[in-house]
């Protein structure tokens, strides 16, 4: 059963850094791409990062590059999302998720398995 798990959301204030983390299991995430997506209050989903599989190429977001940065750890099967200068626009529910194929990473019905959301909220 494919299941991924995030946590490492909270609260903090701008220019602050939060490390959320995903594990997965049922699969192996070096066998799958991975992202993280996020989604505001009223707003629509939002491609955050991705992990190519064929290459292990990664994709940053224009809003995050330069303040986020993604990791894997294959022996815990567990990904990682380090953001740091964080700020009130970054608040949203961030989900880890997966596809096996994918063409366009930034679209969120890609994604076939999603987590069940983390939340950031960050204060001004």
């Amino acid at each position: 059963q494919v299941q991924l798990v995030e946590s490492g959301g909270g609260w903090v204030q701008a220019g602050g850094s939060l490390r959320l983390s995903c594990v997965a299991s049922g699969f192996n995430l070096d066998d799958v791409n991975v992202a993280w997506f996020r989604q505001a209050p009223g707003k629509e989903r939002e491609g955050v990062v991705c992990i190519v599989k064929s290459d292990h190429k990664i994709y940053y977001g224009d809003s995050v590059e330069g303040r986020f940065t993604v990791s894997r750890d294959n022996a815990k099967n567990t990904v990682y999302l380090q953001m740091t200068s964080l700020q009130p626009s970054d608040t949203a529910v961030y989900y880890c998720v997966v596809a096996e194929y994918l063409m366009n990473w930034e679209s969120a019905d890609e994604w076939s398995y999603w987590g069940q959301g983390t939340p950031v909220t960050v204060s001004g």
